[in-house]
């Protein structure tokens, strides 16, 4: 599982290991957290590599960390729909963009529990419950809560995101049984304003400092093809590779545009420069499990082979990613099939 394997990477005792990749290092100290540094500089020379050459680089450190053709599988659910306070410009959930997502309540807990189970029953691990919020309330909070007792309880690992968190709401989440949390740095931090401005960079960073200051799993990832250079590319994984502890799950979401998101119309990411994404995400950060997130489904079966050669190994699986299409999990099983690849 994606939570025993990231937790070997750091123990009680100070440890010190170096990466060193034809003379690209990456240092880490851990002493209860692992610290990785990488310049940006230094991963725009990892994008800068002969395609084939960066593959080979990311498949190494993918061999040395990870089993090679094992695929983390989860699945995720909005639990509430559409409403949210919050701009940021790729998400049709937003209140003030006019696209057909409805506002909807939060889901009953029944609702959620079966739809857990047919998770389960189509061989997901991990069930990740979504709401559309800029951060709950506790009358929000409660249900959920409740929602993730339960999944737990069925043999799931649990995620959730859920906004931004306030003082004392992750422990109520980890006493609840949650195992990750998600929340995104979407891009580089010289990008984000493009992006988002109803909530700042530093605002995600203290909803993941409380998160882990629970020891909840960090799930971190981010957006690509919004319109930012390679150069913010390689600045987002920067952020991420430099954190004191490097998120357990890195989802590296390719940009669904959606008709009245102000993101609509953006010129389309080249596919290989996604799968370097990919590769870069790889060897910046070895111990984390590297998620093909939203954006699959126009991706094709030939992309995403690259992507899993690339060191991809996890992926969210069913038909739907919150409001955006995904790959039908029959589709994914005959994938799996074609490339030998096994889910965890």
């Amino acid at each position: 599982m994606e939570q025993q394997t990231s937790s070997s990477a750091c123990n009680s005792e100070l440890q010190t290991s170096i990466i060193n990749i034809d003379g690209l290092k990456a240092a880490s100290a851990c002493e209860h957290t692992t610290v990785e540094r990488w310049s940006v500089d230094d991963i725009m020379a990892l994008f800068e590599l002969p395609f084939n050459d960066l593959l080979h680089k990311a498949q190494l450190v993918h061999r040395e960390h990870h089993e090679p053709n094992a695929v983390q599988v989860s699945t995720l659910l909005s639990i509430k729909t559409g409403g949210c306070s919050e701009d940021c410009g790729y998400c049709p959930q937003a209140a003030r963009f006019h696209t057909e997502v409805e506002n909807e309540p939060l889901m009953k807990l029944d609702d959620v529990l079966a739809a857990a189970k047919a998770a389960k029953d189509s061989g997901a691990s991990r069930f990740c419950m979504g709401a559309a919020w800029r951060g709950p309330k506790q009358r929000d909070l409660d249900p959920v809560l409740k929602m993730i007792a339960e999944v737990k309880a069925m043999g799931l690992e649990t995620c959730a995101t859920l906004g931004m968190l306030k003082d004392g709401q992750a422990e109520q989440l980890k006493e609840a049984g949650l195992d990750y949390y998600n929340h995104n740095l979407d891009t580089a931090p010289e990008y984000y304003g493009d992006v988002i401005s109803t909530r700042t960079y530093q605002d995600r960073l203290d909803t993941l400092d409380r998160v882990r200051s629970v020891d909840i799993n960090v799930c971190c990832g981010g957006i690509i093809g919004m319109g930012e250079s390679r150069a913010q590319r390689a600045g987002l994984l920067a952020q991420l590779a430099n954190m004191e502890q490097p998120p357990e799950s890195v989802p590296i979401n390719l940009l669904t545009q959606v008709e009245g998101t102000p993101m609509h119309g953006t010129e389309a990411l080249d596919p290989l420069e996604f799968v370097r994404t990919i590769a870069a995400a790889r060897v910046t950060m070895p111990n984390s499990f590297v998620r093909l997130s939203a954006g699959r489904q126009s991706m094709g079966d030939a992309v995403q082979a690259l992507c899993f050669l690339a060191g991809a190994n996890s992926i969210f699986y069913g038909e739907k990613l919150l409001t955006t299409g995904n790959p039908e999990a029959d589709a994914d099983n005959a994938l799996f099939a074609k490339l030998g690849l096994k889910k965890i």
